[in-house]
Order: C-alpha cells, then structure tokens, then sequence
C-alpha cells in the first residue's frame, strides 16, 4: 500500500477505537439518571455569577425566579463590577415577576490570584452559607432552566447519592457558524470527558459544565469550593475533578431542557469563546500542542483527503480506507445532530469544523506566547491560569 493507504489505516484504527473504547461518547443518551422525589426537599440557594449581562438576563433570570421547587430556595446573583446595569436589571425583572427571593449583591475587584467569575462565585457562596442551604446551584446569567429544573437536579442527587449533578445546557444553534460549530463543540468535549465515566465511582474522568452545576454545600467546603481553583482556567472541569479527587460521586449529563440563550451569530464570537482557553486545556504544554494538532490531522483531515487523493490518482486502497474512516467519524456525530435537531448532511463536514478547532487552539498558543492575555467581559487577564470560564 502507499504511504497515503498506510496512514489512512491509522486514522481508521483511530476511529474504531475511538468508537468502540472511549466510553461510547458519541451516545446522547447520558441523561438525568433515575430519581424519586424526597420525603422532605432540602434547602437549595442559587448562585448566578454575572458581569455585564444585560443583554440576556431578561430571557434567564425569569426562568429561575420560575422553578417551580417544593423546599426553601433562594437566588444570589452576584454583579461583578458591570457597566451595563446587570445589577438593577436584576432587581427590576424580581420585581415584576416575583418568584424566589433575589438577592443582587456585588464582592468588589477581585484581589490577585482570582478570576472575577470565582472571585463572585465565592461571595455568592458566602452569602449563602449564613442560610445553611443543604445544595448549592451554580449557573450561568445566560442558563434558561425549566420550571422544574431544579427539583429534578434534586431528586437525582438525593436518589443517586451525588455530591455534583451537572448538565450540559443546550447551546443555541440558529446561526449558520452556530449550526456548524456549536454541536462539535459538545461532540469534542464528550470525547474528551466521556460521561459515562463521569458518573462511575472508580474512574479517574471527572468533568461538570459549569452552566448548571448542583453541588452539596458539605462537598464543597470538603473540596475547598471555589477557593482551590481559585487559578483554573477551565472552572468547572476543575470543580469536578476536585470533588472527586475527595471521594466525592459526580454525575455529568446532556440536558434537556436547560438552555444557554447567549448568542454567538459570528465565526469570530466562537472563536474567542474556543481560544480563550484551548491552550490551558493543553496545560500550555508546546510538546502537548504539537502532539494535538497531529492527532487533529491524523484523525480528522487525513481521511477526507485519503479518499480525494486516492480517487484522483486512481490508489483504490487509499479512498477505500478514507472513505470508511470518514463514514465512522460521520456516523459516530450524527446522533449529536439529532440532540441539536440538525440536518444529518453536516456530518460529513466535520473535518472541515475540526479543522477550525485545530486553528482555534493554535491561535490559542500564539495569543499566549505574545503575552496578551485574555480579554473577557471587558477585562483582560495577563496571567495564562487566570482566566474564567464563560458561560
């Protein structure tokens, strides 16, 4: 065989291993585990770290004074230092539609060594302990849940035992680069964090999705929550990973009626919202970055490329072996499609979306080794591990 055949052997080895030993994340079937609702519903307070979001706190926070939740409950959305009037927006969308109690609170600059998100995670979590809340939900200001979101978090982690139930919210996909981008982006992060083993207690795979997190209030002073991550560039993987590494039980799932309705209607906006932090994923390790970008080449570009160049120079082993490497990589998207209710013809152009990761997470590196740091909400971090994690 030439070495084209050769090398789009590997890249079809990589897929079948990849579909049949990595924790089967191409299923989108992880959802909220089995659950009975509790004898008694334990005291829940709401933490909504939020910096100018205005924009979408009209089509969120109503969803939250909403919940439709049996025990005592309670929202604390923490202002951290916005110039668009998140703060009193709060305040008034409160007044008219009623609902939980709102608290609007603000915890000033945060100090060197913290990010402004976890900086307001932290005020937030502090005002909530003097009302001695048995769980804890963090949640973005762009998470629109259901009205019985929260009771079905509960009842999850009470039938379960769980010190973390955490839901990928649905991101919004009406764009074109949305519909392009979006599904991929949950597709690679279950690839990454496979959620079956999320949930098993004896796997090292820990991972949350920081737009719906309900955690034990007990878990999370044991995990020091959030003041060990105080530095993580990728919060939430980071407040999993701590509370299982104390022997805590997490549970990570697709959610089905938690929705982010935070637009990103440009290539550029989730560019930013991928190069922000691909390269911390990375650990900033340049061996890492290179070893990444080969894989991202051997896995997803060489196939498509093994079948053109074998069709055109007539190397029947070449397009036979691209062709059924790129047939597997479009099948194992297409049930994400189906989760996102996509055309299913978007799946064979998946290496040309893996193809903009690739340069997504270079562009990440090149912004790192020019020291720039990391804008987000109108303020920029010069520090690599001090960036937060956007909802």
């Amino acid at each position: 065989m030439s070495a084209i055949a050769w090398t789009a052997a590997g890249s079809l080895a990589a897929w079948l291993w990849l579909l049949l030993c990595q924790g089967f994340f191409w299923r989108t079937d992880v959802r909220l585990p089995q659950r009975a609702e509790p004898d008694e519903w334990p005291s829940v307070c709401v933490v909504v770290p939020a910096r100018d979001e205005a924009a979408v706190l009209p089509a969120s926070l109503p969803s939250l004074l909403a919940q439709d939740y049996p025990g005592r409950a309670e929202i604390f959305l923490i202002d951290d230092g916005s110039s668009d009037g998140t703060g009193e927006l709060a305040r008034e969308l409160a007044r008219r539609h009623g609902g939980l109690p709102l608290t609007v609170d603000s915890p000033g600059e945060p100090p060197a060594g913290w990010t402004g998100k976890l900086w307001a995670v932290r005020h937030g979590i502090g005002l909530a302990r003097a009302r001695d809340p048995e769980y804890l939900l963090l949640t973005d200001a762009d998470i629109a849940h259901a009205p019985d979101s929260l009771r079905e978090l509960v009842a999850a982690a009470r039938t379960g035992g769980f010190d973390v139930v955490s839901q990928m919210a649905r991101l919004r996909v009406e764009s074109l680069w949305e519909r392009l981008v979006v599904p991929a982006f949950v597709y690679f992060f279950a690839q990454l964090y496979p959620f079956r083993r999320i949930g098993e207690k004896g796997a090292r795979t820990a991972a949350a999705a920081g737009g719906c997190v309900l955690l034990r209030a007990d878990a999370a002073e044991r995990a020091r929550i959030p003041d060990a991550i105080r530095h993580a560039v990728i919060d939430d993987v980071a407040l999993a990973r701590a509370v299982k590494g104390g022997g805590g039980h997490i549970w990570l799932g697709l959610a089905e009626r938690v929705d982010s309705v935070r637009p990103y209607p440009r290539l550029s906006d989730l560019w930013r919202m991928v190069s922000r932090s691909a390269y911390a994923q990375l650990r900033h390790n340049p061996l890492v970055l290179a070893g990444t970008v080969a894989g991202l080449a051997l896995v997803y570009l060489v196939p498509p490329v093994a079948l053109v160049a074998g069709l055109a120079g007539g190397d029947t082993a070449s397009a036979v072996v691209g062709g059924v490497a790129w047939l597997v990589m479009a099948g194992t998207y297409v049930p994400m499609l189906r989760y996102y209710r996509q055309p299913l013809w978007l799946a064979p152009l998946l290496p040309f979306t893996a193809f903009l990761y690739l340069l997504m997470t270079v562009d990440s590196a090149v912004q790192h080794y020019r020291g720039r740091g990391a804008a987000w909400k109108g303020r920029t971090y010069t520090r690599p591990d001090a960036v937060p994690d956007e909802g």
